[in-house]
C-alpha cells in the first residue's frame, strides 16, 4: 500500500498544493512551524478521519476560509481507490471513498493503514494511563471495526451514566439500565484488548531483543481496571456485579469508577540481574526502546491482519532518537512507504535513501528538491 498523490485545498497553512509521492521514501524537509506537521496531519486523516493533534476539526481549516479539502490517491494490492475529506468551519464533515459519501466513520478504517511516530509516542510508556489506553483504542479501531463500535458504544453510555451520577436524586433501576450496557460493551472491549496486548507483547519482545543485542527482553502486560476472564459471557458478569457493588462509591464521586476506561499497560524489561517496571524504575533509555518497540509491532500486527504494508509517518522523530536506533528503525521499515519530516536530516541517514523523494517546505508552500 502507498500514497500516489495528494491534492490540498485551505488546509492548516496550505492554499493550495499537489503532489505526486515516490512509492517507499518521502523526505519533508524544513524548519519549525513551516508546515512538515500539518502535511503529516492531512495525510493521517485519510485513514482515521480525524487529527492526531486537536479534536476539533474546525482547527484544521485555514484562516479566513469556510472549507478545507484534502484529497489523495492510494494504490492498494486489491486495487486503488481515492479518499476525499471535506472539512466544513459550521462543523460539518463529509468523506468519500471512491466518490461515494460514507455515513459513518467506520466505513473510513478498514481502507487505508497508517502508523505515525512522534516524540510523544516515545513518552507512551511513562505517561499517564490515557495514552497508552489511546494507543490501544487507536490501533484496534483501525483493524478491528467492531471494536470501534463497540468502544463509541461504551463511550456514549458511560457519558450518559456519568451525567446522571451528578444529579440530586438519583434512581438505583435508572441506573441498572446503563449498567447493563456497559457490562455488554465493556466485555467486548476487555477481550479485544487482551487479545491485542498479548499479540503485541511478542512480536514486541523480538523487537526489543533485536535492539538491545539480545541484553534485554521486553514484556507488556494489559492491567485490567476490572478482573479479566477470557470468556465473554463470564467477562459481562464479572463486570455487572463490580459495578453494582461499586454504585455508592460511585455515587460518592459523581463518576464511574470502575471499567476499561482506567485500564492500563505495564511494560516489563528482564535482564541478566533483574526484572523492572520500566515506568517505575526503567531509565529513560529503556523507556523509549520499550516504546520504539511498541510502535514497530505495531506495523507487524496491521501486516499480519490486514495483508496490506501500513503507510508510516515519522514525524521528527529521528532526531529524538541516538544514531543506532535510528538505524535500526530505517532499516527495519525499508518495505513500507515512508514519510520523514525532519529539520536536518544526518548525512549517514540520507545514504540510506539514495532513491528517495525529497521536499522542501517553507511557509504552506512545497516544493520537490533536485
Amino acid at each position: 500500500m502507498y500514497i500516489k498523490n495528494i491534492k490540498i485545498k485551505d488546509f492548516r497553512n496550505y492554499e493550495v498544493l499537489d503532489l505526486e509521492f515516490n512509492e517507499k521514501v518521502n523526505i519533508i524537509m524544513g524548519s519549525n512551524a513551516q508546515g512538515k506537521t500539518n502535511l503529516m496531519e492531512a495525510i493521517y486523516i485519510s485513514s482515521f478521519g480525524r487529527s492526531f493533534r486537536t479534536s476539533k476539526d474546525t482547527d484544521m481549516v485555514r484562516f479566513n476560509t469556510d472549507q478545507a479539502k484534502v484529497k489523495m490517491e492510494f494504490h492498494k494490492d486489491l486495487g486503488d481507490l481515492d479518499i476525499e475529506i471535506l472539512i466544513s468551519k459550521d462543523h460539518k464533515k463529509i468523506i468519500k471513498v471512491d466518490g461515494i459519501k460514507i455515513k459513518k466513520t467506520s466505513q473510513l478504517l478498514d481502507n487505508v493503514y497508517i502508523v505515525i511516530f512522534s516524540p510523544d509516542d516515545l513518552k507512551i510508556v511513562k505517561d499517564e494511563p490515557e495514552k497508552r489506553r489511546k494507543f490501544i483504542d487507536k490501533e484496534l479501531c483501525q483493524i478491528k471495526p467492531s471494536y470501534y463500535s463497540d468502544l463509541s458504544n461504551y463511550k456514549k453510555v458511560l457519558l450518559e451514566r456519568n451525567t446522571y451520577l451528578k444529579e440530586i436524586n438519583v434512581d438505583p433501576d435508572l441506573i441498572d439500565i446503563w449498567d447493563r450496557q456497559l457490562a455488554k460493551y465493556g466485555a467486548s472491549i476487555m477481550i479485544k484488548r487482551n487479545e491485542f496486548i498479548n499479540k503485541i507483547s511478542l512480536i514486541s519482545s523480538d523487537i526489543h531483543g533485536g535492539i538491545t543485542n539480545n541484553k534485554e527482553s521486553l514484556t507488556i502486560k494489559y492491567d485490567p481496571n476490572i478482573s479479566f476472564n477470557d470468556d465473554i459471557k463470564e467477562q459481562e458478569i464479572i463486570f455487572y456485579d463490580i459495578i453494582k457493588r461499586s454504585f455508592d462509591n460511585d455515587l460518592r464521586m459523581r463518576t464511574t469508577t470502575r471499567g476499561p476506561h482506567k485500564d492500563d499497560l505495564d511494560f516489563f524489561i528482564k535482564n541478566e540481574d533483574n526484572t523492572i517496571n520500566v515506568r517505575n524504575f526503567g531509565s529513560q533509555g529503556q523507556q523509549r526502546t520499550a516504546a520504539l518497540s511498541l510502535k514497530l509491532a505495531e506495523i507487524d500486527i496491521i501486516k499480519k491482519e490486514t495483508g496490506e504494508d501500513p503507510i508510516l509517518l515519522l514525524d521528527d522523530v529521528l532526531s529524538e532518537l541516538d544514531l543506532e536506533r535510528q538505524e535500526y528503525l530505517i532499516k527495519t521499515l525499508s518495505y513500507n512507504q515512508l514519510f520523514i519530516t525532519t529539520a536536518e536530516m544526518q548525512q549517514k541517514i540520507l545514504v540510506e535513501f539514495p532513491d528517495s523523494t525529497r521536499f522542501k517546505v517553507q511557509k504552506g508552500k512545497v516544493e520537490k528538491m533536485l
